[in-house]
């Protein structure tokens, strides 16, 4: 136990984010007392003020401002159960998004028992209900195109409200985080990732340097793989990005992919910075911890964001 803390702390610090654990695998307690200590600590931040909204904004659809640094107008919410999916970590009300977010989770999901011989499709984190900053993990997922899928099939049986709260997913990074745990990682998942990855409306797709790695040993067609980014953390989900809408003027687009598949040197640097990382982080230097910096403003913002902010 305290090996895996010791892991998801150092990696959040590589992140710059909270830990890991809050993205994933925290329970709703532990949640709820993060989330009332940052209020506490920052009640002016962005992050403060669009984490207190519970209801969307009432304006016309819009992804405003980029993936992680904007907020959502006219925020739709993806149905709690359907017929191949359900949403988890319910007391988030992180289960919201763009429209076209929405649509796209829905076919998806549906399309998964194909794909995969799963039932369906666990949906973690989304966004709020205004997008924006959150109190808890992610810089991104602020403009309703981000959603992270877990990695662990959904079960047969509907989950109750205490096991969406608080069921662990489960972990497919290797003890060494050089590779996929082969106990968990099927051909299943490849199938999925892929399969997300070829759609013309994914703008990326994140996933832990030991998942990358056992996806570049997949045979065959590679175009898909420049798509597919390691990142720390994402050992128990994997993070789909949707384009900017068309013709949407407010969102702001990230630099398509042309850096190849990335099973080159960059993956293995990746790999060997998280196993440094994990096994032997540097010692803390001597003296006080210098302050933390402030989370994000409002100001930060686009300006349309205080529109949204208000809006009933």
């Amino acid at each position: 136990m305290r090996h895996a803390i010791r892991i998801a702390a150092v990696l959040a610090v590589m992140a710059g984010l909270v830990p890991v654990s809050v993205q994933a695998q925290s329970t709703a307690d532990q949640e709820a007392r993060t989330r009332a200590a940052n209020i506490a600590k920052w009640p002016d931040a962005a992050r403060s003020l669009f984490g207190q909204k519970a209801t969307p904004a009432h304006l016309p659809p819009r992804a405003i401002g980029s993936y992680a640094r904007g907020c959502l107008a006219g925020g739709a919410a993806l149905p709690l159960d359907g017929s191949s999916w359900q949403v988890m970590r319910l007391n988030r009300n992180r289960n919201w998004g763009h429209p076209v977010l929405i649509d796209y989770l829905e076919k998806l999901a549906r399309d998964v028992p194909r794909i995969t011989g799963w039932a369906g499709l666990l949906v973690g984190d989304m966004s709020q209900p205004r997008g924006g900053p959150m109190l808890t993990g992610h810089a991104s997922h602020q403009i309703g195109l981000d959603a992270d899928v877990w990695l662990t099939p959904m079960p047969k049986g509907r989950l109750d409200r205490e096991q969406r709260e608080n069921m662990p997913a489960v972990n497919m990074a290797r003890s060494d985080w050089r590779d996929v745990d082969p106990r968990y990682w099927t051909p299943a998942h490849v199938r999925l990732i892929r399969a997300v990855a070829a759609d013309p409306k994914v703008e990326r797709i994140f996933v832990n340097p030991a998942l990358k790695v056992a996806l570049c040993r997949e045979p065959g067609d590679r175009s898909w793989l420049d798509k597919v980014r390691p990142i720390w953390g994402h050992n128990y989900h994997f993070h789909i990005r949707l384009t900017c809408p068309a013709g949407m003027a407010s969102c702001v687009p990230q630099e398509a992919p042309n850096f190849g598949d990335g099973c080159g040197a960059e993956l293995a640097g990746w790999v060997e910075r998280q196993h440094k990382a994990i096994f032997n982080p540097p010692k803390p230097k001597p003296g006080p911890k210098p302050k933390p910096k402030p989370p994000m403003s409002l100001d930060a913002l686009p300006p349309e964001c205080r529109q949204v902010l208000a809006a009933p």
